[in-house]
């Protein structure tokens, strides 16, 4: 057999295992969809049914009924885009300063700020909202975004996309009279966009489901946020999932488009970001 046969073969045998799991990845996302479109004694017949009969909005309507939808998707589009933005600055400035500036006590800082990435979350809750609680910001998105706007992770990732550049790169600027903000933004900022836009996606994700805090500070329907408000569709005695699905799709959709349009600019990054001769 021809090394190039083998080669197809390889190629095949990889792309079966790719679409094995990319159907288990989507199947619950497909079993949902269809369970949204299905009435509620194909929601409960036996055997389970996987498709509905017919194409019906019926759930959907209902769970716009029952909770403001639009308005729990815009308020987590705020907050998700605040904090993400928020996040990408702030750690590409202080990744920056870790990864290319020399001063005192350097490594015991990021040492000490890596050590944060061990706390739980939960164990500083209590402290968090305790504190907007005295500043009298409760039910507001400042209270919802404070926590979220800096975060150890963030300055980790940034510091490694920055020390994968050429420290040669930088010595150079510094010697031809480029000041060390004009490097950042006009050399290492376009260089490190991948890794900028893998951070952006991962933090809009993290903080659009993000349950316990927004539960804690928010008291008031108009400012709850997706997860939050999929709590009211779920009766305290029984539930009827096919809102709940419809629920679900609704808060699952931008999620879906914030994704897929990071993954065009992680390509974007790609290509623009080349060194140039």
């Amino acid at each position: 057999m021809s090394s190039k046969a083998k080669r197809r073969i390889f190629l095949t045998i990889i792309f079966i295992i790719n679409v094995i799991f990319a159907f288990i990845v989507l199947f619950p996302i497909l079993y949902c969809f269809n369970v949204s479109n299905m009435t509620k004694t194909e929601i409960y017949a036996y055997p389970p049914k996987f498709f509905a009969k017919a194409f019906t909005l019926e759930n959907y309507k209902t769970a716009l009924e029952l909770a403001p939808f639009f308005r729990f998707i815009l308020n987590s589009l705020i907050v998700s885009g605040i904090c993400t933005a928020a996040q990408m600055v702030t750690g590409a400035l202080a990744g920056y300063c870790f990864a290319m500036f020399e001063f005192k006590g350097k490594k015991v800082l990021f040492t000490i700020m890596l050590a944060t990435m061990m706390i739980p979350s939960q164990a500083i809750i209590i402290a968090n909202y305790l504190t907007v609680s005295q500043w009298g910001i409760n039910n507001t998105y400042a209270a919802l975004v404070l926590p979220y706007l800096a975060s150890a992770f963030a300055v980790f990732n940034m510091r490694q996309a920055f020390l994968s550049l050429p420290r040669e790169l930088y010595e150079a600027a510094l010697v031809d009279g480029c000041t060390r903000f004009k490097f950042f933004y006009s050399v290492g900022f376009p260089l490190i966009k991948p890794a900028l836009g893998a951070l952006g996606i991962y933090t809009f994700l993290d903080t659009w489901n993000y349950y316990m805090w927004p539960l804690i500070v928010v008291n008031t329907v108009d400012m709850r946020t997706v997860q939050i408000g999929l709590g009211m569709l779920q009766g305290s005695e029984s539930t009827n999932f096919g809102p709940v699905m419809a629920g679900a799709m609704m808060i699952l959709l931008p999620s879906i488009i914030i994704f897929v349009i990071g993954q065009k600019q992680l390509v974007e990054g790609l290509t623009a970001g080349a060194v140039k001769g």
